[in-house]
């Protein structure tokens, strides 16, 4: 069964970083499309940004240029280096596992990302 856990949230000022990772248990990992998504307070939770098994990533037009998606197979992780950030960034930032050929997924616990201005 997969599992994955989420770290490397936190508060941070305009401007700053922050990287997030994401380990997964299993054996599904390298064979699987994975995604960061986040929800903001009152909001949809909504896709950040995707990165295929084979290492082609998408990205919202909202994260674009200031942040960016990669994975280490050998780790079973994948990362979201957030930098640029703004107010509007804030939110729990959640991973997700598209387990391939089939509808179903698999999502992290979520991990709290705080930007003030």
């Amino acid at each position: 069964q997969v599992q994955l856990v989420e770290s490397g949230g936190g508060l941070v000022q305009a401007g700053g970083s922050l990287r997030l990772s994401c380990a997964a248990s299993g054996n599904l990992f390298k064979i699987s499309t994975m995604g960061w998504y986040r929800q903001a307070p009152g909001k949809q939770r909504e896709l950040v940004a995707t990165i295929t098994s084979g290492g082609t990533t998408d990205y919202s037009d909202s994260v674009k240029d200031r942040f960016t998606i990669s994975r280490d197979n050998a780790k079973n992780t994948v990362y979201l280096q957030m930098n640029s950030l703004k107010p509007e960034d804030t939110g729990v930032y959640y991973c997700n596992l598209d387990i391939i050929y089939t509808p179903n997924d698999v999502w992290g616990q979520g991990t709290q990302v705080t930007v003030s201005s």
